[in-house]
């Protein structure tokens, strides 16, 4: 019993996963366009890392976004609220994490783009690459630059 916990452990470990149990972590809802598969990815991998996570196809993206205060700039292909916050693009789970155990005054964090090397949008035999992950600001005016959150 003693081992099995141990190499669980270990697994995690090396899929940079914190150890916490899914049951720590608040589930996860994820908005996306229904003919998008890099957001399955994303879904896959927050699962992968302890999430539970429900896809919701939505043709209402733009509406979903601005109902959570999401600018511009910093629009992505899916919508993920969790804990409160909201994730837009692909943000990597350490981002996630530091965001949910640290409750900042934000409305949440982005990756803009779809960055190669970034979770949900990796090739087969490619590694992950450091990502900026930029706050989204309460009450962010249209056109002002976003402050960065980490880079992961």
């Amino acid at each position: 019993m003693i081992r099995r916990h141990f190499c669980l452990t270990a697994a995690v470990l090396a899929l940079g996963a914190t150890p916490a149990l899914a049951a720590d972590r608040p589930p996860a809802l994820l908005y996306k366009n229904p003919q998008c598969s890099c957001c399955e990815q994303y879904a896959k991998y927050l699962q992968a890392h302890g999430y539970e996570v429900t896809v919701k196809p939505s043709f209402d993206l733009l509406l979903i976004r601005r109902q959570n205060g999401v600018p511009e700039v910093l629009d992505g292909c899916h919508t993920t609220l969790i804990g409160g916050y909201v994730v837009e693009w692909h943000v990597p789970v350490g981002a996630i994490d530091r965001l949910l155990d640290q409750r900042p005054a934000i409305r949440g964090i982005s990756v803009p783009g779809m960055p190669a090397g970034s979770p949900g949008m990796l090739m087969p035999g490619e590694n992950p690459r450091p990502q900026t992950v930029y706050e989204i600001a309460e009450g962010a005016t249209p056109g002002a630059t976003p402050k960065v959150f980490s880079v992961e």
